[in-house]
């Protein structure tokens, strides 16, 4: 997996999508190909009131991803200093084979340049010392990223929230 974790609070989240949207801007997607998603859950009624809750999803940068066992151009990779899962455009020769191999669907079409994309965690920003794109303009900051051992303290916290809140 890669070293870093992205974290969302589902109780801070209002489905804004400012993360979609800052993500769409920030890579100069078109329509169609979200890197990142936020799905609403519900509405469900809660204490007679109706709720929705809205999930982040985006890729999982996993420890073996099969969208690089399935690529033939060897354009999906894996930085070794991270482990973060990205496309080598230079290499994609626009097969799809990574999208139908990925059971999480990150890896996306983009008809504007023939080729798959997908979430690299913002590399560049990372590179440069700045946060993701998506965790930079999240409004309610709902969205956390760190190194995977300094996330675990924030969901701790949480936990206990809720918890002492019951």
């Amino acid at each position: 997996m890669s070293k870093y974790h992205l974290y969302q609070d589902t109780d801070k989240c209002i489905g804004c999508h400012s993360c979609e949207i800052q993500c769409k801007s920030n890579k100069s997607l078109p329509v169609g190909p979200k890197l990142c998603e936020i799905i609403e859950v519900g509405p469900r009624m809660v204490n007679g009131q109706p709720e929705a809750a809205y999930i982040y999803v985006g890729c999982f940068h996993c420890e073996k991803p099969w969208c690089i066992e399935a690529c033939p151009a060897g354009a999906m990779q894996r930085r070794a200093k991270d482990g973060i899962v990205f496309v080598n455009h230079d290499l994609c020769v626009g097969c799809k084979s990574c999208i139908s191999a990925c059971p999480w669907g990150a890896p996306q079409w983009d008809p504007s340049r023939g080729r798959v994309v997908k979430c690299d965690l913002c590399m560049d920003r990372l590179d440069a010392g700045l946060e993701p794109a998506c965790v930079a303009v999240c409004t309610t900051g709902c969205l956390h990223f760190d190194v995977a051992e300094n996330i675990n303290p924030i969901k701790r916290e949480r936990h206990a929230r809720l918890e002492a809140a019951q």
